[in-house]
């Protein structure tokens, strides 16, 4: 009996740690109230208002972005810190974009141990963090930050280490999971709904901007090129003279003077002519509106001649042109090349075998966004990549496929009505073109076409691109006296 006493304090302390590993560090559904558990950052700038609400078309409730166009700041304190230096260490979160993300973060900043006597209200964008993770898309930039900030050992001053060419934020509307794991063999990996997107290396300089290792050499800043220094590989034949017969002040065109007037040219009609067809609006104001005149057309006798108007003969290509001369490059006999300083030992390079990260003591959302609806959910921190795996696929899989399925759905009502609402939109714009006062002398037309184009859905663009080519035509008639496109 006491020789299998060891064997089953064994088999106890291995359950132990069986069921420690299996619990995440931190979890966080927002199944319950967030107040008193996380604090709104007090800062005048941060307006925007957190709440706990559910998710559109789901009982499950996550941390709200409420309002357009508002800073936000919130943070989390964990009750003990995370290391990340030893083992593997997943971090992940739900996002869903309700109503799209135009111009905003969508991120978590992993918070380091802060100064004593810090306080959490006063968290804002300078709190130190040692990783920024999770979507941003503003104009050009569309990606899914990975930052990394690190402290260079030599210099003690901390460096933000972008993740180079990170996957971009999904365009639509449903739930998304965004999953950074941590390896200890210095690998990240970015999964988004947990599929891979990304696999780097911290120590690659391939991998992140500016590399965590500084280079062994540096450009000396306090080396100067010398005055004499060429750095012209070609330069003019000081002996090149130019030939007598090149004039340089030949003109690239001359008239052709073989040229003739085509027969039948009708030298007297204008090539424009009042539209004969059209009629001063009944609602012209000539006081407000100005003296009204009929829009012009191609006059059609100019059609079947060769042409109306002055005849002018040609231009062609001068046989004599020759433009500026220069003398021709030969190889300078004092090129040195392109100079550069000489390199000197880097003052803060140092070696590194890990990352020496420092350890997250809180979790924080400090964001800009032009939209609302951004809803964050199940909040995960983990040392073993198969209890983020199971969260994911409980939490946010039924979810996914729920949305996608309703998605599906509207697309497929969006086509059998015909009309999705950005046509909807464009055709009430049309519409509002066609009511235009100076586009009245079409306006029947007009309408016509857009008509037309309500009833065949798939040539939207072509009707838009018309009616904008006819407005901005009669626009540059009224304003320039240009040509009415046919």
């Amino acid at each position: 009996m006491m020789g299998g006493r060891p064997l089953l304090l064994l088999l106890v302390s291995a359950l132990l740690v069986q069921i420690r590993a299996s619990d995440p560090l931190l979890y966080e559904s927002f199944d319950e109230d967030f107040e008193g558990r996380w604090v709104v950052s007090k800062k005048d700038e941060y307006q925007g208002v957190w709440k706990r609400a559910k998710s559109d078309g789901h009982e499950d409730y996550g941390l709200l972005v409420s309002e357009k166009a508002r800073k936000y700041a919130i943070i989390k304190e964990l009750d003990e810190p995370v290391t990340l230096k030893d083992g593997t260490v997943v971090l992940q979160f739900e996002v869903r974009l309700q109503n799209g993300l135009e111009c905003g973060g969508a991120y978590i900043k992993y918070i380091r141990p802060q100064e004593a006597g810090w306080d959490a209200k006063e968290f804002d964008n300078e709190t130190p963090y040692t990783i920024m993770f999770g979507p941003d898309k503003c104009g050009s930039t569309n990606k899914v930050h990975f930052i990394l900030k690190h402290k260079n050992p030599k210099t003690g001053k901390y460096v933000e280490h972008h993740l180079k060419f990170p996957p971009s934020v999904p365009y639509d509307k449903l739930s998304h999971v965004y999953t950074a794991i941590l390896k200890p063999d210095n690998e990240v990996r970015i999964l988004i709904d947990g599929e891979e997107k990304k696999k780097a290396n911290f120590l690659s300089a391939d991998d992140f901007e500016p590399a965590l290792i500084p280079p062994k050499t540096i450009p000396d800043p306090d080396d100067k090129k010398p005055e004499d220094w060429d750095e012209r590989a070609k330069i003019p034949d000081p002996n090149a003279v130019k030939p007598d017969d090149w004039d340089e002040d030949a003109p690239m065109e001359i008239e052709d003077v073989e040229a003739t007037k085509p027969e039948g040219w009708l030298d007297d009609e204008p090539e424009e002519i009042d539209d004969p067809e059209a009629s001063k609006p009944e609602d012209w104001d000539d006081e407000e509106d100005g003296e009204w005149e009929a829009p012009k057309i191609d006059n059609p006798k100019c059609e079947e001649a060769p042409g109306c108007g002055e005849w002018k003969r040609p231009m062609k290509q001068n046989p004599a042109y020759k433009g500026k001369w220069h003398a021709p490059l030969i190889d300078n006999p004092n090129y040195k090349g392109i100079w550069k300083p000489q390199e000197i030992p880097n003052p803060e390079y140092f070696e590194l075998d890990k990352p020496d990260f420092d350890p997250i003591a809180a979790i924080g959302i400090e964001i800009w966004t032009m939209q609302d609806g951004i809803l964050f959910d199940n909040i995960l921190i983990a040392d073993d990549e198969k209890v983020a795996t199971s969260i994911l696929e409980k939490t946010w899989k039924p979810k996914y496929e729920v949305e996608k399925e309703k998605e599906k759905a509207e697309e497929a009502a969006a086509a059998a009505d015909g009309l999705s609402e950005f046509q909807k939109k464009v055709f009430d714009i049309l519409y509002k073109i066609a009511d235009v006062p100076f586009l009245a002398p079409y306006k029947t037309k007009i309408i016509d076409v857009i008509e037309k184009g309500e009833k065949q859905p798939n040539i939207t663009i072509g009707i838009l691109v018309s009616v904008v080519v006819v407005f901005a035509t009669v626009l540059f008639r009224i304003l320039f006296g240009g040509k009415k496109l046919q």
